[in-house]
């Protein structure tokens, strides 16, 4: 016999009968998701990739392509010659120009100076040209409000540190070569050119001193 308890009924034992819960849906579509937010050691290249590509004068720049190059190995023959009148000016003030590091690096075969030509200077250019120049001053001035002449002169000063082995009249000199590229950048908004400019600088000293045998300056 059996016996009813209100609207459920007992099974044997005097248990009630097991009732099933509504099962709760979960629309994931529905559900916003929480967005990501860079922290600690991601935050510096969430910054590097939102800078834009025209603040590294990577591209879209007013000088750009073909006329980017030209103007890069006008601009780098000119600071070629300005290298050899600073080294004048320096022999002029007793102030000796240490050449002992461009020796030392200067090639003794053909294959060595495809080397040097080929991957050494123009490696060297790229590097430091991005850190000094698109980085230092493009990438700092789109995400700071910073002049970019301020950004220039402290790049430059950097640069020039950075070529202690040089001596100290290598240290001035490069520095004011680092604020010419630096200018060259600000002005131009390429990239490309001062790569260019800064490797036609390095592989004309090389040429010219170590391998055609010229003296230093040439005219002397």
């Amino acid at each position: 016999m059996t016996v009813v308890d209100g609207p459920a009924r007992r099974r044997r034992g005097g248990r009630r009968p097991p009732t099933e819960r509504p099962r709760r849906r979960t629309d994931t579509a529905s559900t916003p998701r929480r967005a990501w937010t860079p922290t600690g050691p991601a935050r510096p290249g969430a910054w590097y990739f939102g800078v834009p590509a025209t603040a590294l004068g990577l591209w879209g720049g007013p000088v750009d392509g073909g006329l980017a190059v030209a103007v890069g190995v006008a601009f780098g023959c000119v600071l070629w010659l300005g290298n050899e009148v600073a080294s004048e000016l320096a022999d002029a003030a007793g102030a000796a120009y240490d050449e002992g590091l461009r020796a030392m690096l200067a090639p003794g075969d053909v294959g060595g100076w495809l080397v040097l030509l080929c991957g050494t200077l123009p490696v060297i250019a790229v590097v430091e040209e991005f850190l000094f120049r698109a980085a230092a001053i493009g990438a700092t001035g789109a995400t700071l409000p910073v002049s970019p002449w301020a950004l220039a002169v402290v790049s430059s000063v950097a640069f020039a540190l950075g070529h202690g082995a040089q001596g100290r009249v290598g240290v001035v000199v490069t520095g004011a070569l680092g604020f010419v590229l630096a200018a060259g950048f600000v002005l131009t908004g390429s990239f490309l050119v001062v790569v260019v400019a800064h490797y036609l600088v390095n592989a004309l000293e090389f040429l010219v001193h170590e391998g055609v045998g010229l003296p230093d300056p040439v005219w002397a």
